[in-house]
């Protein structure tokens, strides 16, 4: 009986994990169609990650993050954990990635919200993933944009979630 419930319990979720990434591509947009100033803020990021120190790309982040990667007031920080964590992961990983960028993929989404008070902000997010430098393990690595609506002082596509070089 039990091995009866393991192999009924795989089967679902083998299921359900199909289900799941076939659902995951069903707002996939084509690369061609990512707005220009998405992709402007995208070759922003990347080019920011190749500063010389981790201080100086830490400064320079600071004028295309957004949501929950700054602290809620103005004028905009980073919060505590981004420096030392998700964008040092990317500071020293992106150099496995090609330059110039290859994008692979693009996801379209809506959020109703990111980050807190005043620096808080919706609008639609492009999660888009970047391939790596041929020879070089691993599958191609996302870097979310949103576009925000309704925040009258973030007007423009922010950086949203990062650190997964």
């Amino acid at each position: 009986m039990k091995k009866l419930f393991v192999i009924l319990t795989l089967i679902t979720t083998v299921g359900l994990a199909d289900n799941c990434f076939a659902q995951s591509k069903a707002n996939d947009i084509a690369v061609k169609s990512l707005p220009a100033e998405v992709k402007t803020v995208l070759d922003k990021y990347i080019k920011i990650l190749k500063s010389p120190t981790l201080d100086e790309c830490a400064t320079a982040f600071l004028t295309i993050a957004g949501g929950g990667l700054v602290n809620e007031t103005f004028p905009v920080t980073l919060r505590t954990t981004v420096k030392p964590y998700s964008l040092k992961k990317d500071f020293d990983d992106v150099k496995f990635y090609k330059d110039p960028v290859v994008i692979t993929r693009v996801n379209v989404s809506q959020s109703n919200g990111n980050g807190l008070g005043a620096t808080a902000i919706a609008g639609t997010i492009y999660k888009i993933w970047i391939q790596k430098k041929e020879g070089v393990a691993g599958l191609p690595a996302p870097v979310q944009i949103m576009v925000p609506k309704g925040n009258a002082e973030v007007t423009t596509p922010k950086v949203v979630n990062i650190g997964s070089f």
